[in-house]
């Protein structure tokens, strides 16, 4: 499936139903008086987290979206029936923006839902300006207009560990033998075009989600490579893996890259827990001083090999042990952008 995180659409929420102008009209019931009802509601346009979306194709095949209109008032007092709402589906972690400027939203979890505009309100009908001065009156009112407006769509995965590394440091090939993903894996750069999702199991029915991103170049955060589009996906992550390859010319070097792009793109994202994990160290020789880096804030290192499967045990259990604290209640407002 293609991953799509951004999109644009235009909504329209539904007019309401015109009031009715109407006098009851009976046998011996003279002058019976108005019964002109009231116009239905028009619908809403509600954005809805769909559990099972993991992307906003979806909208890049249909970008109009209109909620149904209210029906008009009849007589006898009749009431036109609502219009229905238009509901838009999206995958959780989805940000509305309003296309003119400024935050309309955002859905993070299933039940999530977002009002993006509103039905026009039913008119009334002439039943409603009856008064005993004024007691056959010929007044009405329109429905009132629904509200259109143009909805830009940002997609930010939401995950607990966020994998960050150059190209070919490791994090396809890591996400692969950790859980059940499939991303591509190659011997090139920039194998990893999209975000990929991997659920990571442990003992005890406890999971993680890890989340691998294109890989990070200096610059990145200003746009070069695949640049800050796909930095926006560890936003919301609870922790930071920064991934160097054992066989790298300067692995403080790489580091300090990493960190810096990160700050750079955002401080705060620059402030989340983070751990250092040597891949690739399958490629240093028997008995040769595992490479490290000086890092005193990170949470730890760990040395892993995804080709022989070693250290893996050890990596999931630090991360773990970070994003279980994260995951206290009072940590989750930081997710937020």
């Amino acid at each position: 499936m293609t991953f799509i995180d951004q999109a644009t659409v235009d909504v329209s929420a539904g007019n309401g139903g015109a009031g009715a102008m109407s006098f009851r009209r009976e046998k011996f019931v003279p002058k019976g008086g108005p019964d002109g009802g009231d116009g239905g509601k028009g619908g809403d346009v509600w954005v809805v987290v769909d559990s099972n979306l993991t992307t906003l194709l979806d909208y890049r095949y249909r970008t109009n979206w209109k909620a149904e209109g209210g029906r008009h008032g009849e007589g006898r007092n009749k009431t036109g029936k609502s219009g229905a709402d238009a509901v838009l589906p999206v995958p959780a972690g989805t940000v509305v923006y309003d296309a003119d400027g400024g935050l309309i939203g955002e859905v993070l979890k299933p039940g999530d839902q977002v009002l993006v505009a509103r039905g026009g309100r039913g008119g009334r009908g002439n039943a409603r300006f009856a008064t005993p001065t004024h007691q056959s009156p010929r007044e009405w009112h329109p429905g009132g207009s629904g509200q259109s407006r143009r909805l830009e769509f940002s997609l930010k995965l939401i995950a607990d560990v966020g994998l960050l590394g150059e190209p070919n440091a490791g994090k396809s090939t890591l996400l692969s033998v950790v859980s059940a993903a499939h991303p591509k894996i190659a011997d090139y750069p920039f194998t990893t075009l999209t975000p990929q999702l991997g659920v990571c199991g442990l003992s005890g029915s406890r999971s993680l989600v890890v989340a691998d991103i294109p890989g990070i170049i200096e610059n990145a955060h200003a746009g070069k490579g695949l640049g800050d589009r796909f930095l926006r996906h560890v936003e919301r992550t609870r922790v930071l893996a920064y991934l160097i390859p054992a066989d790298a010319p300067d692995h403080q070097r790489c580091y300090e890259l990493l960190r810096r792009e990160a700050r750079l793109y955002s401080p705060e994202l620059a402030e989340r827990p983070h751990m250092i994990v040597i891949t690739k160290m399958d490629l240093i020789a028997t008995g040769d001083d595992p490479p490290g880096v000086s890092a005193p804030d990170s949470a730890g290192t760990v040395h892993i090999s995804s080709a022989a499967r070693q250290g893996l045990e050890e990596l999931k259990d630090l991360m773990w042990q970070i994003v279980s604290a994260r995951r206290a209640p009072e940590s989750d407002a930081a997710l937020l952008p």
